[in-house]
């Protein structure tokens, strides 16, 4: 394969970007279509109509069309074009981008990490990089200002899921109303068909949207480019069109001077109306979600060269046909298609509203994961759908429970426009959320001034200001389906993330001390059995009150014992060579270690190597070099409870360790020769996982409100998410589990 295919294939990182070709850049380019811009392009299918749903009319001077497209061009080329493309691409988390990304670079360099069992090693990973330049003044400050309120740090937490609950809802509304409108074209050239017929035949569309995800989108990119670059020919071309034929001096409402007269001219209810020119620039916050496949230089050239005019094209042509045409303002797109081509079009729109459906879908498939790895989301069931294309997955419980919401909003609302009246306020409400991140790695990140940040938030902030204030009116007339949307899984959220939160902390307050473990003594009736004892727990260091709850009720434990944490890291991906970190625990006859395995955000829990023989192979290798390594390959560490550890980074190459290790001379050098052997045949003799299986119940002094959060609400989700072992893929026949109690 050569460097062209790989990018192709596997997308490309703001690292990389320089290593590729002008050729590859143009790939990603037209790739970028298919999976990025298929939301935004499926706009104007319903733009117009929306807006012009309530009370707003059209009148002979054309002043309400011409203000409207005014809206519609400054909004999307401010937003869209400003905003997004010269701003806040250039805010990627190595390469990543979207809301997490931001809020991970603020937690790296503001210290407002939610993610327990943070240790300094962390800060030396590879992806973690924080010395960009020297903190300023301003930006000091700032800093302070949060490490000392940990309210604002609380309220920022549930600023993000706010806005990751809009965008979650978004992945319910895009479909709906994307099928929907674009099957409903049909009743242009058959005016007498139900309305019943057009609901099925989308509910159809979208059962089978929803059925094919589990084969994954891993051929996205290459399988629906053509479609959305067709789609976008086709709109561009009738725009240029209408405007030749219908009203060329169209072009005369790009002027900002047609939004005063607009506003000045309809009052409230022109105010009112914005919250349907909103819905021209759904989907431009996918551009920055979707720099991990591809690249900034790559999706910025999609957008200026293609998407941007031929959008802007489109929503002119549709309005010159309407100043002439002031009857068929609710079915104003199809009815601009010429006659001649008007089934290749609308088969076209339909293929590009399935297309656009597909994005979001995948988007919020990658957003659950997120939520998962950062303890703000219930383990679920996460499949990776491709072996060439990092970070495509499937999630079936989040699939289904989408299609049946898509379904239950199709049927029940059947209504486009008040499906564009929700989903205008999830928009705007996500921007919001981004613009108001972005002010903040503004100063704490960029360490620019904070009149640059105040400039950002008040130019961008305001008008997205205005659009929800738009929306926020429409909220009785499907608006509140968002925001119902977004408390449920709020809630869920927060509740799940609170309870993993109580846990760890009870987790900490029970901790078994070390001088416990070392008054045991070898001798003092504690017996060592033969083979490799993993225990897993959440601390990354101190010993888990599991243990001595385990040994408590059974004084035995295994000949060699590796404390197992599994944690994620506020990075968006960690390097193999940099997933384990190795440490010894007590004295070393007592043969106890820790082994912290590192995951990203971004990263999937499926590891492409036998975890058994990669850790046995870390642990041989810490043991044999323990001594003479030099220092700087060491980590020094002094746990919780006053033990100095070193800690030690498994290498890339210790994976083949184990198979050559099996031959017992070649470590016939080493003076650890003996404790080396010992984990060789503890191996042979067999691995077990134990793992606590801890209940929560909240105290009897907790208000009703706690109770039923965590009694009811967490003990739920608790039941029906993926267990421990299922998510560690532990063998059935290692597992043993200790049960505990636990009260919040």
């Amino acid at each position: 394969m050569n460097p062209s295919e790989k990018f192709v294939e596997q997308g490309i990182s703001q690292q990389n970007l320089k290593k590729a070709s002008c050729a590859t850049v143009l790939t990603l380019a037209y790739q970028s279509l298919g999976v990025v811009y298929g939301d935004l392009s499926t706009s104007p299918l319903y733009v117009y109509k929306t807006t012009f749903s309530g009370k707003l009319s059209l009148k002979k001077d054309d002043e309400e069309i011409f203000g409207v497209l005014s809206f519609i061009f400054w909004t999307f080329t401010v937003i869209a074009l400003f905003k997004y493309v010269f701003i806040v691409m250039s805010a990627d988390d190595n390469g990543e981008g979207g809301t997490f990304a931001l809020y991970s670079l603020l937690c790296r360099h503001a210290r407002l990490s939610i993610l327990p069992n943070q240790q300094p090693t962390d800060e030396k990973l590879s992806a973690y990089a924080t010395e960009h330049s020297a903190d300023t003044g301003q930006s000091t400050l700032l800093k302070l200002f949060i490490g000392k309120y940990p309210r604002f740090q609380k309220g920022l937490l549930i600023f993000v899921l706010l806005g990751t609950c809009m965008t979650i809802g978004d992945g319910v509304i895009t479909p709906a109303i994307s099928v929907l409108s674009a099957v409903s074209g049909v009743k242009v050239k058959f005016s007498q068909l139900h309305d019943n017929y057009v609901v099925i035949i989308s509910c159809v569309i979208l059962v089978g949207l929803f059925s094919i995800q589990h084969h994954g989108t891993h051929r996205v990119a290459f399988m629906f480019a053509p479609i959305v670059a067709a789609w976008l020919f086709c709109i561009s071309g009738i725009g240029i069109y209408n405007i030749c034929h219908w009203n060329p001096k169209i072009y005369r409402a790009l002027s900002p001077v047609y939004m005063l007269r607009f506003l000045k001219a309809t009052g409230i209810e022109g105010w009112v109306s914005l919250g349907g020119v909103v819905l021209s620039i759904t989907g431009v916050e996918t551009m920055f979600a979707d720099l991990g496949h591809f690249s900034a230089l790559s999706i910025k050239i999609a957008f200026t060269s293609l998407v941007y005019p031929s959008l802007i094209l489109a929503y002119m042509g549709e309005a010159a046909y309407l100043s002439k045409h002031h009857d068929d303002i609710q079915r104003s797109f199809y009815k601009a298609i010429p006659e001649a081509v008007f089934w290749p079009v609308f088969i076209v729109a339909t293929f590009a509203a399935v297309v656009g459906s597909q994005a979001v879908i995948s988007a919020t498939f990658s957003i659950i994961s997120q939520c998962c790895a950062l303890n703000c989301f219930p383990s679920v069931k996460v499949i990776h759908t491709s072996s060439k294309i990092y970070g495509q997955i499937y999630i079936p419980e989040v699939n289904w429970m989408l299609m049946c919401l898509c379904l239950a909003v199709t049927i029940g609302v059947r209504d486009t426009n008040m499906m564009g009246h929700a989903y205008g306020l999830a928009v705007t409400i996500v921007m919001f959320v981004t613009t108001c991140l972005m002010a903040l790695v503004i100063v704490i990140v960029w360490k620019q001034a904070i009149i640059k940040a105040i400039t950002f938030l008040f130019l961008f902030g305001s008008i997205e200001l205005l659009y929800i204030s738009a929306s926020i009116c429409k909220v009785p007339e499907g608006g509140w389906i968002p925001l119902v949307l977004s408390l449920i899984i709020m809630g869920i959220m927060y509740t799940w993330n609170y309870g993993t939160m109580k846990k760890h902390q009870f987790d900490v307050e029970n901790k078994v001390s070390m001088s416990r473990i070392l008054s045991l003594g070898p001798q003092l009736g504690m017996v060592r059995v033969p083979g490799i004892g993993l225990i897993y727990t959440n601390l990354a260091s101190g010993v888990p009150a599991i243990f001595g709850h385990f040994v408590t009720n059974l004084p035995a434990f295994h000949q060699v014992l590796v404390f197992v944490c599994v944690k994620s890291v506020q990075v968006p991906y960690i390097s193999e060579h940099e997933r384990l970190v190795i440490s010894r625990v007590g004295p070393r006859e007592y043969g106890m270690f820790r082994c912290i395995v590192r995951y990203g955000y971004k990263d999937l829990h499926q590891e492409n190597y036998n975890f058994e023989n990669k850790l046995v192979s870390g642990l041989i290798q810490y043991v044999e070099t323990e001594e003479f390594v030099p220092e700087s390959a060491h980590e020094m560490s002094t746990n919780v409870d006053g033990v100095a550890q070193h800690s030690y980074t498994a290498s890339h190459d210790e994976e083949n360790l184990l198979s050559s290790s099996c031959d017992f001379h070649v470590m016939k050098n080493s003076v650890y020769k003996d404790e080396s052997v010992q984990i060789l045949r503890a191996k042979e003799s067999g691995v077990a996982y134990i793992l606590g299986h801890s209940y929560a119940k909240a105290k009897k002094s907790s208000s009703l409100l706690k109770k039923f959060a965590v009694d009811v609400v967490f003990s739920f989700l608790s039941k029906n998410c993926r267990e421990s072992d299922v998510v560690l893929n532990v063998p059935h026949t290692s597992l043993l589990e200790v049960g505990m109690v636990y009260y919040v």
